[in-house]
């Protein structure tokens, strides 16, 4: 019996979620249709804008280019907020953090308010404003270069200050999380920002939320396996906490409600 084309849509968008790619002669023999039928299946889920059309295949729809900062912070706001809270629970009180750049890891500090023991580290200029406002524990903030589209501090300068640095644990946010890639950023000032956060680190802890998965963008920060925790949101795909646990990177899904969204 033949499958739909909704049953066939299931399985190709599956297979991109988790690998950010696919081949048609694959998905052909996956589905025992013809390859006429799968590159009709690509076509209708280019238009809905679901993948993108490659030679030979499709690969995970993404963005061109990385939205500003301020664009950002109100793409999938829920989800971010709930990930940062997550995050804020695995710290213990008297902790040294990085938090880096990028809209997921934004709010940790709002969250850290019972903690005034942990110190702060960050070379994100939300994440100090924020801090200012609501943390009352210390903060550390790195000089060097201001990048203005994604609000945060790179470069030699930004690089010699996390190098004088040890810390518990590194909050790093990621552009995309690919089996393949690895763990990745959208240009190379951030991606370095952050691979010096995790060499500085004892423990990695990865922010995305399920629309960063089988997403490889521009800049390598890191490998799955250089990673202790993942924390993303309750979308996330069965196949992904699979992969991930065969990996052995710890996953934390955010669920609970938040009490105070509205803050």
């Amino acid at each position: 019996m033949s499958l739909s084309f909704e049953e066939r849509k299931k399985v190709i968008l599956d297979i991109l979620d988790l690998e950010g790619k696919v081949k048609v002669s694959d998905a052909e023999q996956l589905l025992n249709v013809s390859g006429e039928t799968i590159r009709r299946d690509m076509d209708r889920l280019e238009k809905e804008g679901l993948l993108h059309k490659v030679y030979g295949g499709a690969v995970k729809a993404k963005e061109k280019y990385e939205r500003t900062f301020e664009q950002k912070t109100s793409l999938n706001n829920l989800e971010k907020r709930m990930i940062c809270k997550a995050a804020a629970s695995i710290v213990e009180d008297g902790d040294v953090i990085f938090i880096g750049h990028g809209t997921t890891a934004y709010e940790i500090v709002r969250y850290l308010s019972d903690k005034p023991n942990v110190i702060v580290v960050t070379n994100s200029l939300p994440v100090l404003s924020l801090a200012a406002e609501c943390f009352q524990g210390k903060v550390l903030f790195a000089g060097g270069e201001y990048e203005h589209r994604q609000k945060f501090m790179g470069g030699p300068l930004a690089d010699l200050f996390f190098n004088q640095l040890k810390a518990n644990k590194a909050f790093v946010a990621a552009g995309g999380i690919s089996l393949n890639e690895g763990i990745t950023d959208y240009d190379i000032t951030g991606a370095a920002i952050s691979k010096k956060l995790i060499e500085r680190a004892e423990n990695t802890i990865i922010l995305a939320d399920h629309t960063k998965f089988g997403v490889s963008t521009f800049a390598h920060i890191c490998h799955l396996e250089d990673v202790a925790m993942v924390i993303t949101d309750q979308k996330s795909s069965t196949q992904w906490q699979e992969r991930l646990a065969q990996k052995k990177v710890e996953l934390l899904i955010a669920g609970e409600i938040l009490e105070d969204v509205n803050v």
